[in-house]
């Protein structure tokens, strides 16, 4: 009989030395996952979106059932087309492909989970900032597994300005993002931006137990992620739930952006994969059944309809509306004034538009064929959208010295002239025009923003500073081969932790770096950040090219 209650008190001696926050009435249980930082994982901020609950907006769930929660891992991933032992190669997606950080993780619907990383022993007092991480992949891949922040947090122990990480979760593809006109009739748009706004209002009520100040949120993303706080911006509701931001290759208008009705056909693809509801794929009467389908079904039919090419299909659509998230155009809300005016930093790589670049042969007409057909209908006249591609053909010629990766002149690397045209092209269009566009918008309304040039060099010279190349070393995990990147990535993560705690990434700790000027409409820089090179720079570079993409931003549907 005592032997038997030798395993028991073992266990309570183990659960007894792991950290553990009390939330209301129950007690989580995270891990010690270095000497610095204790984390607590997989807890849920929504109710499952499943059954009933699935295409329809997040319900908030800030209690916890039980009186002792086990929070020592992450939770599941969201359903995505993926297979657990990586990306399938149907998908041409350059970056996120597997998991960076953390272990493999199951995919499901009931994957409305989030994580927390804090220094090991901070009282609840402590009223610690925030560094809030959500997640790029195209609005189709991603899980807030591969991003481990412990080294962020332990890097800002070390330098004295403790922080608080956080990242989450929020559904993908079809079920994060609905598409057609039963999705809008139904109000089931931008699911997913609103599974982030959920999370958010989860740290306001949760996080001072975990020792965090909710009044000191600083978001955080890169590409889909990035894009998501762009929209996030364009509701000053924002300004309620966090101080500041830091966009990593991403803006509200770097997607082209429609209404749902307009990829009614990529809906149709999606409902066909799914078996059981395949005859009801044309009806314009959907859900009922969807919503009747088993999880497997759905994940399979998420798969297969990626299979069919739809996976970058899946975004952020037109809203209008009570509720809405996304009014209208970025450029016409930017005209508007209708953002939240909080600071940020936000910057781009030198080379984002290789890993989006076809490898086979194009020509102008077939560049202008892909730039007509991605942005019709026309938001003004299909004349100025042909005008406008005519022009953008003539600003970037088929000149491979002037093409991306830049800076490696006439070098083709074995592929055809029109990859580095369209790279370039590419690479502007959806994130460094975004970028410089919401840089000055921001700096005639008055709000503090810092942009950033990251050109820190990268192994593989055909896809140069390529596109999510900076993450690891925002993240104080640089490649070990990288003795250069060491440096650079404690001068970003310095950059990234200062601003966290006192909305200036110049706060004299840390490492010595430069001082990083502020973007104002006199004094347009940005912060080349590259290892032994990092220094203030205009920013203009692309001057001619860039400054039309902004003109004719409404016109690409931005």
């Amino acid at each position: 009989m005592r032997r038997a209650l030798y395993p028991l008190l073992a266990l309570f001696t183990v659960v007894e030395a792991l950290p553990q926050v009390k939330l209301g009435k129950a007690t989580v249980v995270g891990q010690d996952v270095s000497e610095k930082v204790e984390f607590f994982g997989g807890i849920p901020f929504a109710e499952p979106p499943v059954g009933e609950l699935r295409f329809k907006a997040p319900v908030l769930k800030t209690h916890l059932p039980g009186t002792t929660f086990n929070a020592t891992s992450y939770g599941n991933a969201c359903i995505q087309p993926i297979r657990l032992s990586g990306l399938s190669r149907a998908y041409p997606v350059p970056h996120v492909i597997k998991p960076l950080f953390g272990p493999a993780t199951s995919l499901s619907e009931d994957c409305l989970f989030v994580n927390v990383y804090r220094p090991t022993g901070i009282a609840p007092t402590a009223k610690l900032p925030i560094l809030f991480w959500i997640y790029g992949g195209g609005f189709f891949i991603g899980s807030s597994n591969q991003y481990d922040g412990k080294d962020l947090v332990a890097r800002s122990v070390e330098r004295g300005t403790p922080i608080i990480y956080v990242n989450i979760n929020y559904r993908l593809g079809p079920l994060g993002f609905p598409q057609g006109q039963e999705a809008h009739d139904r109000r089931a748009l931008n699911l997913g931006i609103l599974d982030q706004i959920a999370a958010l209002e989860w740290v306001q009520a949760n996080i001072h137990a975990f020792g965090g100040d909710k009044n000191k949120v600083t978001i955080f993303g890169e590409s889909a992620g990035a894009m998501s706080i762009g929209v996030l911006y364009l509701n000053p509701r924002l300004e309620s739930l966090a101080r500041a931001a830091i966009f990593e290759s991403g803006s509200s208008n770097g997607p082209t952006t429609y209404p749902a009705a307009r990829n009614e056909d990529v809906w149709k693809g999606f409902v066909e994969k799914v078996p059981s509801c395949a005859s009801v794929a044309s009806s314009g009467k959907t859900f009922d059944c969807l919503k009747k389908a088993s999880a497997e079904e759905i994940a399979a039919g998420v798969l297969a309809s990626a299979q069919l090419g739809l996976s970058l299909s899946w975004a952020p659509t037109l809203d209008t509306g009570r509720g809405s998230v996304y009014p209208d155009y970025a450029s016409r809300l930017y005209a508007k004034g209708h953002f939240a005016r909080l600071p940020f930093i936000a910057g781009t790589n030198r080379d984002e538009g290789t890993a989006f670049a076809s490898q086979a042969p194009l020509s102008d007409q077939d560049i202008k064929d892909m730039l007509v057909l991605q942005h019709l209908p026309a938001v003004t006249t299909p004349l100025e959208l042909n005008n406008t591609a005519d022009k953008l053909l003539e600003l970037y010629p088929d000149d491979p010295s002037v093409g991306s990766p830049y800076g490696t002149g006439a070098e083709l690397f074995g592929l055809p002239s029109s990859y580095k045209r369209y790279a370039s092209l590419m690479g502007d269009l959806t994130f460094v025009a975004p970028r410089r566009q919401w840089s000055q918008v921001a700096a005639k309304a008055g709000v503090k923003s810092y942009a950033y040039h990251f050109t820190h060099p990268q192994p593989v010279p055909q896809i140069g500073v390529n596109h999510g190349s900076e993450i690891a070393y925002v993240y104080a995990q640089p490649p070990v081969t990288d003795s250069a990147g060491q440096g650079i990535s404690a001068i970003i993560a310095d950059y990234w932790i200062s601003f966290t705690v006192s909305l200036n990434p110049n706060d004299g700790k840390g490492v010595k770096r430069p001082e990083w000027p502020q973007y104002t409409s006199k004094n347009q820089v940005a912060l080349q950040l590259e290892g032994g090179n990092t220094t203030a720079v205009k920013d203009d570079f692309r001057k001619e090219q860039i400054a039309y993409l902004i003109e004719k931003s409404l016109v690409l549907r931005r």
